[in-house]
């Protein structure tokens, strides 16, 4: 299984929303995918259409509890698309895992196991605490939303830094598969300008697919279902789709279903 982390410690640059569009996109191309929402707002999963009182266990009964993986997956009503629910109990495993001797790669071990899934995708919230060490600890590598403007680089640095402390103490192979511009508006030379300065300083790891801002990406959620399904053919779901197909090139063939 290839393990992919969203992270970016800024909050509102669309993270939740590339989960959710990008882990429905590669269901749909034939990927078993497993969503983990380890943000405990829980916005993944009510995005999903799974709601808080279908959610009987999540990613805090498996980081605080170790519960197995396979039993707190709940599918969901995109075929091949299960998620691993997220609830506010998770906001309290920080403090309680604060003393464990393996608290940074609790989902590291519970990922290990074969639960027969080709690509999971893990949510983080929008920090650099102990739940997205654990999701840096256990990836394989990190997808970065970044949002055209201008405290991008930034936020962007920072991150680069995050990700090379783990490297060096936790998780020696994690990588960086692509950095995804989103809430991009042609309208606005401020966007214009963060983008080329995005990509003159990281050329290539840039993907060339940009999200733009589009309102019915931001109606989905309210719906229970990803923008993809909400409206298929919307510039924010043309542009997630067309994502998806750049990363399935990034990845490694590994067990791509038929």
């Amino acid at each position: 299984m290839i393990r992919i982390a969203i992270a970016n410690q800024k909050g509102g640059v669309g993270k939740t929303t590339t989960a959710i569009n990008v882990s429905t996109a590669l269901a749909a191309t034939g990927w078993k995918t497993l969503l983990i929402d380890l943000d405990p707002q829980g916005n993944a999963s009510t995005g999903v259409g799974i709601s808080a009182s279908e959610r009987d266990a999540s990613t805090y009964d498996v980081l605080v509890d170790k519960a197995p993986v396979e039993n707190c997956v709940i599918p969901t009503r995109i075929p091949g698309l299960d998620l691993l629910p997220a609830t506010v109990d998770l906001s309290g495993a920080e403090v309680e895992l604060v003393g464990a001797e393996d608290r940074a790669h609790r989902l590291q071990h519970a990922l290990r196991k074969d639960i027969g899934y080709d690509v999971c995708l893990i949510d983080c919230p929008p920090s650099l605490g102990l739940l997205t060490l654990n999701a840096l600890t256990a990836a394989d590598t990190l997808l970065v939303p970044l949002q055209c403007e201008f405290f991008a680089l930034e936020g962007l640095s920072q991150l680069l830094q995050t990700v090379e402390r783990v490297q060096q103490r936790f998780n020696p192979d994690l990588g960086i598969i692509g950095i995804a511009l989103t809430m991009f508006d042609r309208r606005n030379r401020l966007t214009e300008q963060v983008s080329d300065d995005v990509r003159s300083c990281l050329g290539q790891l840039v993907f060339e697919t940009t999200i733009p801002r589009n309102v019915r990406l931001s109606e989905a959620p309210s719906h229970g279902v990803p923008a993809l399904i909400y409206d298929h053919a919307c510039a924010g779901s043309r542009a997630y789709m067309a994502l998806a197909r750049e990363l399935i090139t990034r990845l490694p063939e590994k067990r791509k279903a038929a």
